[in-house]
């Protein structure tokens, strides 16, 4: 019998393999935008689910993880982020450690008109990379995992984590938002593009760097940094 609704979903997804595989640019859930969540799951379902996203995070790793990107399209997410990286690249990406954190139906609209640009990576585009401009300020609106609101602000890295995330909930991969003659493989990106921002690569592979304030400069649910982030 065909899996027919949501709850039945995630029953057969936690059933199978852990750590949940994670699905790759092209399968069409990652391009449609996600159902609200609206208390789809039972509590102690939901709280499975997003254990199991939790694990397959660590396990690839990223920094973070939607629901989307291992079949489930609910607007979910979970970030998280150690930023074990030098003093520099802290101080060139704000990227300071972000706490686990559950975002349910989260959105995002910038604050201020500053932007930064770093290589993003992400889980469901293996191997890739390329830079991003997105805003470096943003307000967050959505609920947690208890249903508490959420209205607060991210700056620097954790604010790219969460913009990251929030778009594959839209169907919207970093690809789309990059800048297309950056795209370099993970490999490229180690052994040239490694500096703390992508001044270098920028003036290599010429494409521009955003002009508005702000810092410019990278992977989200890459680590690299996924959202492989960001």
């Amino acid at each position: 019998m065909p899996t027919t609704t949501l709850s039945e979903l995630v029953d057969e997804l936690l059933s199978g393999t852990r750590p949940l595989p994670i699905l790759s640019a092209g399968i069409p859930v990652l391009r449609r935008p996600a159902l609200p969540y609206e208390g789809q799951l039972a509590a102690d379902q939901l709280d499975r689910l997003l254990t199991a996203m939790r694990e397959a995070m660590h396990s690839a790793p990223g920094v973070g993880l939607a629901a989307p990107q291992i079949g489930v399209p609910l607007r979910l997410a979970v970030i998280e982020d150690p930023a074990e990286v030098t003093a520099e690249v802290r101080e060139a990406r704000g990227r300071v450690p972000q706490p686990y954190r559950v975002l349910v139906n989260p959105r995002y609209e910038p604050v201020g008109d500053g932007r930064a640009a770093f290589f993003e990576g992400c889980l469901s585009v293996p191997g890739w990379q390329a830079v991003v401009g997105r805003p470096d300020r943003i307000r967050l609106r959505g609920q947690d995992e208890t249903g508490r609101e959420l209205d607060e602000e991210f700056t620097g890295w954790p604010a790219r984590i969460v913009q990251h995330e929030t778009d594959h909930l839209d169907g919207v991969l970093y690809l789309d938002l990059a800048e297309t003659r950056s795209l370099s493989s993970a490999e490229a990106v180690s052994d040239y593009w490694s500096q703390p921002t992508p001044a270098t690569a920028a003036h290599s592979l010429g494409f521009p760097l955003p002009s508005a304030t702000g810092a410019t400069g990278a992977t989200d649910d890459s680590g690299g940094t996924g959202a492989t982030a960001p």
